[in-house]
């Protein structure tokens, strides 16, 4: 039964990054947090361990994160300037324990604790609250919240499809999942293939190369390579991700837009000639981050094959007809399953899918106090959009936001899964595939904190111009509306000097140059035109 006027509790099942975005989600709504955690510690999936936890989201050790710290960054809490653009997981993990610490998250977390079971109570219908069972050192609590964020992610269940691979029983070998890979000495002059060409497959290929004898990376469909070093050696997502360039890229069209990008990483090198290419378009399936696959591959330390047709003792067949004997281990790098074994069937997960509003709230609840946070793969960073995410939920937790009716959130969610039904190869890969700024627009708009470019044209038209032409940060996010931060557009008018700071580590004669006052002033014409463009069409 509730009390009028308490505090309402919510429970925060998951101690990495959305679970603490989450945590403090609920402080700035004035709810009460109480976040699980399984382990002793927070960080999820960038807490390196040497021997991984059954059921807990595991990475190597050499891991350096594919997203720069200004496009990942929480909204109120810049990455250091000093650190790293892309930075080791260790770096990643202290940025983590700095944010938690800085906004005393610590103290609402119960560590070593299991949920066993998310339940509804009796009164559901009018009281919307759940039955938290959890577990600490072999004992049991029964606890009602009235709410559930659930934070465990999606790396965190091995995909290990052995029985696509006949033979495999039989391989005397050793053979195993990218998630038990730690590093690549015991490798050392031994024969390896990886299996899978996502970022891990690329990482372990390149890596173990550095020790094996030889490296064979096989891929069914092949992937077009993206490298962290842009133009003129800047993060290459400050530049992808742009106001103006992605208005740009509606206009241009994804025909276009293919050939484009095909042409700018075929420039790097040939896909076609490093036996890369796939058969699919670049928009179509989720890129390939490695800077130093083409370098492994020219000189002969990694080779590409195709897709593996069968294992025998010490031999892998391909189905190209092609054999390579002698064959040391093999790794599978063959992606992640996500389930919620705790909840009480209320989100069913079906070949890896889910129905959930908005990538967050189940449709079939008569109220809504349970949300999914963080279960999305963009092309861009994942902690900027569980942040909105925990924003727009802690709102309608607290009543601020209303959902729409059942029959209208389907709707939404049957146009959007035919969205990346009509753009993506269809694979376990792209199940929970999301656009980085299309999705962002729209939680931020849910959340009432979307900058408005066409008033900042005229009231602040230095802001304005960073926020058309500079990165799509995060930053923007707290200008103005709920949870606003005085810091934010100093943060985003010296995103460029965070940048350079930690490779500017030698004095060097600076080439600056001046902008005309003419430019400038056909610079801010164009701000005012695509800003009424982008706020009214």
């Amino acid at each position: 039964m509730k009390i009028p006027g308490h505090k309402k509790r919510i429970a925060v099942i998951g101690g990495g990054v959305s679970g603490l975005v989450s945590i403090k989600c609920c402080l700035e709504e004035g709810l009460e947090p109480v976040c699980f955690e399984r382990t002793d510690d927070i960080g999820g999936l960038w807490r390196f361990q040497e021997n991984p936890e059954e059921g807990r989201a595991s990475i190597y050790k050499s891991v350096i994160i594919n997203t720069s710290k200004e496009m990942m960054c929480f909204s109120d809490y810049p990455i250091p300037a000093h650190f790293p653009n892309f930075m080791h997981n260790s770096q990643v993990l202290e940025y983590f324990r700095m944010y938690a610490k800085d906004f005393d998250l610590l103290k609402y977390i119960r560590f070593k604790t299991t949920v066993c079971s998310v339940k509804k109570q009796p009164d559901f219908s009018t009281s919307g609250q759940w039955e938290v069972v959890t577990e600490s050192e072999g004992k049991k609590e029964v606890t009602v919240f009235d709410g559930v964020m659930v934070c465990t992610g999606h790396h965190t269940n091995a995909h290990l499809p052995l029985e696509s691979f006949p033979g495999i029983e039989k391989f005397k070998g050793q053979y195993f999942h990218s998630r038990d890979y730690k590093n690549p000495e015991s490798f050392s002059g031994k024969r390896v293939i990886v299996i899978g060409i996502g970022n891990s497959g690329g990482d372990l290929a390149v890596e173990i190369s550095h020790t094996a004898k030889q490296v064979f990376l096989s891929t069914r469909r092949g992937s077009w390579i993206t490298n962290r070093v842009g133009d003129h050696g800047y993060p290459f997502d400050v530049l992808f991700f742009s106001r103006l360039k992605h208005f740009l890229r509606k206009i241009v069209g994804e025909s276009l837009l293919n050939i484009y990008m095909e042409s700018k990483m075929n420039q790097r090198f040939n896909h076609e000639m490093y036996g890369l290419k796939p058969k699919h378009r670049a928009l179509s399936q989720h890129p390939t981050v490695n800077d130093d696959l083409p370098n492994r591959i020219i000189s002969g330390l990694v080779k590409v094959k195709g897709n593996v047709k069968e294992f025998t003792e010490t031999a892998a067949i391909f189905e190209d007809g092609s054999r390579e004997d002698n064959i040391d281990a093999v790794i599978f790098a063959t992606g992640y399953t996500f389930a919620f074994p705790f909840l009480d069937d209320c989100i069913k997960v079906v070949k890896n899918k889910v129905s959930l509003y908005k990538k967050v709230f189940p449709t079939n609840l008569e109220k809504p106090t349970l949300a999914i946070i963080g279960l999305v793969q963009p092309l861009g960073a994942t902690m900027p959009i569980s942040e909105l995410q925990g924003r727009w939920v802690t709102q309608v937790f607290k009543g601020l936001k209303t959902l729409p009716s059942q029959s209208e959130m389907i709707r939404d969610i049957t146009k959007a899964q035919e969205k990346i039904d009509k753009r993506y190869l269809e694979s376990q890969r792209h199940t929970i595939q999301t656009d980085f700024i299309d999705y962002t627009v729209e939680l931020a708009d849910l959340v009432g904190v979307r900058p408005n470019l066409l008033s900042l044209a005229f009231t602040d038209p230095k802001l304005a111009l960073q926020l058309l032409l500079g990165p799509y940060t995060p930053i923007q996010y707290r200008l103005w509306g709920p949870g606003n931060w005085d810091g934010a557009r100093k943060a985003i008018l010296t995103i460029d000097e965070r940048i350079r700071k930690p490779m500017m580590t030698r004095e060097v004669e600076s080439s600056g140059s001046m902008t005309s006052a003419l430019t400038m002033a056909w610079v801010m014409l164009a701000v005012v035109f695509f800003a009424i463009i982008i706020t009214y069409f």
